[in-house]
Order: C-alpha cells, then structure tokens, then sequence
C-alpha cells in the first residue's frame, strides 16, 4: 500500500512540475524526468533471466569451460572477461573471443547437461521474489524473455521456484529471432494481450535495452548485472536501477 501512496505522490508532483526533490529522480535519466507524467501505466514487466533475476555467471563460465575442454578446446577467458558477454548467444561470445568450436551442437549438448550440475554456484538475487510478487499483487503481468533454450529457461525457473510469478516463460525458439530482435517481445506482448507501449523491458544487459526499444516499450537497465553503468547508459534506457526493488518505484 506504501508503494501505491508513493506512486500516486510521485505522479501528483510530476503533473505539477515539482519533480526536483523528488526521490524517484535517482533512477530516471534526466531527460525523462520532465516526461514522467506522459508515461502510460506500465502493465507488463518483462525480465531477462541472467544477471536481472539470477546471479549465474559462475555457473555459465565452469560449464562452458568444462564443455570445451571435453571437445579439447582450449578457454582462457577470465571469468570477469566471460561476464562481459554473459547474455549473447554462443556463437557470438565464441567469435568474440576467437574460439573455434567445430561441432557446435556437441557443444551445447554437454554443457546444458553440465549446467544443472553446477546449479549450486547460482542463486536469485536479493529481493527478486519480493518485487515479483508485489508486481502480481498489483495486476501488472510478468513475463521471462531469455536467450536461453526453452527448456532450459523453463527447468531454470522451476528449481528456484520462480513459476508462479510468471504469465508466460519464453526462451529461444526455433522460428522466432532471439534478442535484439524485437520480435520475441512483441510475441510475449502479443499472447498476453497487451500493448508493447504498456510494457517495460528490464534487463542488465545492451541485447535487453535493443529488444526493448526495438519492439517500441519502456526499457530499464539494472546495475547490479553483468554490463558497467557506463556500458548500459550507451543504449540510453528510459530507467535504471541500482536494485531489482527500484522496478517498484517505476510501475
């Protein structure tokens, strides 16, 4: 209820120009800020997986490397440096890193089945349950969109329990492009039935902030992930926030 009163607060001093103390101001870009009240009711949050809702880069990185050096491929990417492409596809961060995998699908084959076994090294950020869950109690839809298969996606949320705070799961799938592609966005948006306009993409990574700017939403880069502050204000979000909780100050 106190997030509601300060919501209402905060649109009530926006309407009336006195946006200058306002304590929202420190996670609004400064150009947004004079727009605040222009911005219609957000009524559906969509979420990256890793890096916005789940702290996984150690178990990403011993996966990868250990299915690489079961094909006899050497990894010598440091686990800061991995971090940085945490969130791209495969074959992208190989081709970033000069990595020659010729058989791609064996690749992807043993590490998927080692990434379960390397569960324990990733665990849900502070207070992401919380936020998910005040989102619910307020109507607002809540969606996953990850480069992640679906399957896996899927298997992911059910060990930590995430279901029930999700309208719809979406992973990478055959036939649909995957992030900066607008087009798994505006599918999610499509099959719960709401505008894209009415939508804010919250990730921690530039592929979030391109996907959601491309399909037309709001977008908030969140900087706690695995991309700087100053990597992610070079995409210009419409938000960011130091803490998942901050998403509560904006919907």
């Amino acid at each position: 209820m106190g997030n509601v009163l300060f919501a209402d607060t905060t649109l009530m001093n926006a309407v009336k120009g006195k946006l200058a103390n306002n304590p929202l101001n420190k996670i609004l870009p400064k150009k947004k800020r004079n727009n605040l009240k222009q911005i219609p009711p957000i009524k559906h949050c969509c979420f990256d997986l890793d890096g916005t809702l789940v702290d996984s880069n150690k178990t990403i990185y011993n996966s990868t490397a250990y299915a690489l050096g079961k094909l006899g491929i050497d990894f010598n990417v440091t686990e800061d440096l991995f971090a940085l492409k945490i969130g791209q596809h495969f074959v992208d961060i190989f081709s970033a890193f000069n990595i020659d995998v010729p058989d791609f699908e064996s690749f992807i084959s043993i590490y998927k089945i080692n990434y379960f076994e390397q569960m324990e090294f990733s665990k849900v950020y502070d207070g992401v349950e919380l936020a998910l869950a005040a989102l619910k109690s307020r109507d607002v839809k809540v969606s996953l969109l990850t480069t992640k298969i679906q399957d896996q996606a899927d298997r992911i949320i059910d060990h930590f329990n995430l279901r029930n705070y999700f309208d719809l799961v979406m992973g990478r799938r055959d036939g649909i492009a995957h992030k900066p592609s607008p087009e798994p966005l505006l599918k999610i948006c499509t099959d719960l039935v709401v505008d894209v306009k009415n939508t804010l993409m919250v990730g921690d990574t530039e592929l979030d902030i391109q996907c959601g700017i491309n399909a037309g939403s709001y977008t908030c880069g969140v900087l706690y992930g695995y991309r700087t502050k100053e990597l992610l204000e070079i995409e210009n979000p419409d938000f960011t926030v130091n803490g998942i909780e901050g998403i509560l100050e904006i919907v």
